[in-house]
């Protein structure tokens, strides 16, 4: 008799055919793992019960701490502890400089261009701290499931660059990890709110977190999540207020203007205490003994202090419904996403800025890690595909630098990721063999404009007469994020390839600069970019009628006429130095028409020359 094959709902009726995945929410402030278990996520706790992992390690003399243990010993060995090492991700030492913020530790400068901390167990990259973080996130799944990890998506601030999502997906490598993907934070919580509530419509994701903002519209349709825009910045969260709050006790108790790192270390730590403390209560007394001083901090002094702070988030906001082309009364849902979004102000503004009320139904603190372990439920391949598809976006423009230092866009930016694109280029002079291939990102017209992320060279290319040859270039943008980019050249098949992969990142002030530029100077860049192409135009004429005068121009053209069209060819020359885009251009048309009369003269004795000794009756059979 045959048997049925009865399992849970949700579940494999095979369950050693199951594979185990997690979702990592892999934070500024605190780090979470979550899975799915029958059919419900749950995030995973610890030994003692605790679900969130504080982001800090200790490099002891009796080896490496993370989490509380790590975060106690921030006072008494502050250049051993590192904290909001995420901010750090993916940045050149002259980015950290650019922080804004005093770090209490010791950079040195490595090769490739990322900074490492000088800790007492040696120099270490924030890629290794990182991955330290993520061990212990492992093994606490694996306990906890009683089964090794078969893979996990991990999330990052949907405003994380190449390098900086690069350093993630290797800091997830020396911890042991396969990356199922890198996913979108944002599109994280949307994925959580979207299984629990099976919502349609346009979704704004609110996500303050401790050192990460972001702000992503997402229109979600029928299990289909797609990002119309993105926008904020990977260096603003919770730590700032805490800053704004420690600098205030200073000032208060008339402090040194330099703090040993020590104290500094114990005044973010207070001012942690007391921001959480004001979320409940109106006021909350302060003492620090090592100022001699003891004070009051009320709710409305916090909301003078963190108003800047907030209120550049409120701007983000702005500029992603600019992007999205969707007004603030379009929103059906907003979602708030980390902890600093419990600070009250943030709830207002936020409230105030799209006419609604926040959904804030799931803990803000565990919203993207569950909606990360729904993703790896369907990557690993324990559900169907088909039960959700995400759609994400680039933050900005991917293009080349063609002749003239102009910018030619291949992938324009907020295009839907996964994406590859194909454009064709040719050559430029005659004979030409080889092509250098520089990639670039931004939105402005020239590449002095943009940021440079690649350069690489295609060798091999048959000699032709300038034009010819076809060059395809392909630009491939895989669902994390990270950049391939290949140039074949059709006739031959001649190839060459490079994986964009930077030492380290763009900060995300220098994103917003440059969006911002592309508008402010769109006028500008139009104008630029005319005069470049008409300078690349007379460039072409010359170089093409200079060549035909050294071959032609004693037999075809008198030395009046020889004389006269060098005279063109001078002024010509003159203009493209100095003149104006409609000097260049009245200047090309004036040559071009003067030898128009040399170029039908080379075109009749090109054609008695092909026809000579031919049989004008073969011709036409």
């Amino acid at each position: 008799m045959a048997l049925l094959q009865i399992s849970e709902p949700g579940q494999s009726p095979e369950p050693h055919q199951r594979k185990i995945a997690v979702g990592i929410d892999l934070g500024t402030t605190n780090s979470l793992v979550a899975t799915t278990r029958g059919a419900s996520v749950e995030t995973l706790p610890d030994a003692s019960g605790e679900h969130l992992l504080s982001s800090v390690v200790h490099y002891g003399e009796n080896g490496i701490t993370v989490g509380k243990v790590a975060r106690d010993q921030a006072v008494s060995d502050p250049l051993n502890t590192i904290f909001s090492v995420k901010r750090l991700m993916g940045r050149g030492i002259d980015d950290v400089k650019r922080l804004g913020q005093d770090l209490p530790y010791n950079f040195v400068a490595a090769s490739g261009g990322m900074p490492k901390i000088q800790t007492r167990m040696g120099d270490e990259s924030p890629v290794a701290i990182s991955a330290e973080i993520l061990k212990v996130l492992k093994v606490r799944a694996e306990l906890s499931l009683d089964a090794e990890i078969d893979g996990a998506v991990i999330t990052v601030p949907a405003y994380f660059d190449d390098a900086q999502r690069q350093a993630t997906k290797d800091a997830a490598a020396v911890a042991g990890l396969h990356v199922l993907r890198l996913l979108n934070e944002p599109t994280a919580a949307a994925v959580a709110y979207g299984l629990d509530t099976a919502a349609e419509g346009i979704t704004a994701v609110y996500d303050l977190g401790g050192g990460t903002f972001d702000i992503s519209i997402l229109r979600l349709t029928r299990g289909v999540f797609e990002v119309l825009s993105t926008g904020g910045d990977s260096a603003l969260g919770g730590d700032d207020f805490d800053h704004a709050i420690a600098e205030w006790i200073v000032s208060q108790a008339g402090g040194p203007a330099v703090l040993n790192h020590s104290l500094q270390r114990k005044l973010l730590l207070l001012a942690r205490q007391v921001k959480e403390q004001l979320t409940d209560v109106d006021s909350v007394s302060v003492e620090v003994e090592e100022l001699d001083w003891k004070g009051v901090l009320t709710r409305d002094q916090f909301e003078h202090l963190a108003g800047p702070i907030i209120a550049s988030t409120v701007k983000a906001c702005r500029r992603a419904l600019r992007d999205a082309d969707v007004q603030a009364g379009d929103i059906d849902d907003i979602v708030l996403v980390g902890g600093s979004t419990r600070v009250p102000l943030v709830r207002q503004k936020v409230e105030q800025l799209f006419g609604k009320t926040p959904l804030a139904n799931i803990d803000p603190d565990r919203v993207v890690a569950i909606g990360a372990a729904s993703q790896a439920e369907v990557l690993v391949g324990n559900k169907s595909g088909d039960d959700l598809l995400l759609l994400d976006v680039i933050p900005l423009s991917l293009g080349l630098e063609t002749m003239g230092g102009l910018v030619e866009k291949v992938i324009h930016r907020n295009t839907t990721i996964p994406v590859a694109m194909a454009q064709e280029f040719t050559t430029f002079k005659d004979g030409q063999t080889a092509m250098a291939i520089h990639v670039v990102q931004g939105e402005r017209e020239l590449v002095d404009d943009c940021r440079s992320l690649a350069r690489f060279e295609l060798r091999g290319i048959p000699p032709m007469v300038a034009g010819n040859a076809r060059i395809r270039v392909v630009f491939q943008v895989d669902a994390d994020g990270l950049l391939n980019v290949s140039a074949t050249e059709v006739s031959t098949g001649a190839q060459a390839s490079i994986q964009v992969k930077p030492s380290y990142g763009l900060s995300d002030q220098d994103v917003a600069e440059m969006i911002k530029s592309s508008f402010q100077y769109a006028g500008e860049d139009k104008e630029a970019r005319a005069l470049a192409e008409q300078k690349l135009e007379a460039e072409r004429l010359l170089e093409g009628l200079s060549a035909a005068l050294e071959q032609d121009g004693e037999c075809l053209l008198s030395e009046e006429e020889r004389a006269l069209l060098q005279e063109g060819m001078a002024r010509l020359q003159d203009l493209k130095g100095r003149g104006t885009t409609a000097e260049i251009t009245q200047g090309v048309e004036i040559l071009g028409r003067a030898s128009e009369e040399f170029a039908q003269r080379r075109m009749d004795v090109s054609i008695n020359r092909a026809l000579t000794g031919q049989n004008i009756e073969e011709l036409e059979e």
